[in-house]
């Protein structure tokens, strides 16, 4: 899709994408796509994974270039960057900072 992958990684209960988007892509349809194709793959990869699924949603934040580095950084450290800090309190904090207006009824299901 245009999209070259910089990093990627996560942990438990999420996963980070840092890519370049194409200005041919939405951002809707690249997400679309990658739920779609990475769910058919990891079914493939045994009965434990028969259930697996996505969430409905998603965030997607803009990078500045500048801080490309400190962003594929980030990633790569996940687990142990989750050590002290939960997915969950880091969104909250990250939105608050940014002041993102958001609903808990929607960011968890």
């Amino acid at each position: 899709m245009e999209c070259n992958p910089v990093q990627v990684g996560g942990y438990t209960n999420h996963v980070h994408i840092l890519c370049l988007l194409s200005r041919k892509v939405a951002q809707m349809d690249l997400l679309e796509e990658l739920k779609k194709q990475s769910s058919k793959w990891i079914k493939t990869q045994g009965s434990a994974y028969s259930n697996f699924y996505w969430q409905d949603g998603y965030g997607i934040f803009s990078v500045n270039p500048t801080q490309v580095n400190v962003v594929a950084e980030y990633i790569r450290n996940q687990e142990d960057h989750h050590k002290t800090v939960s997915f969950q309190d880091e969104l909250r904090a990250f939105l608050k900072k940014y002041k993102v207006d958001y609903d808990e009824r929607y960011i968890w299901i």
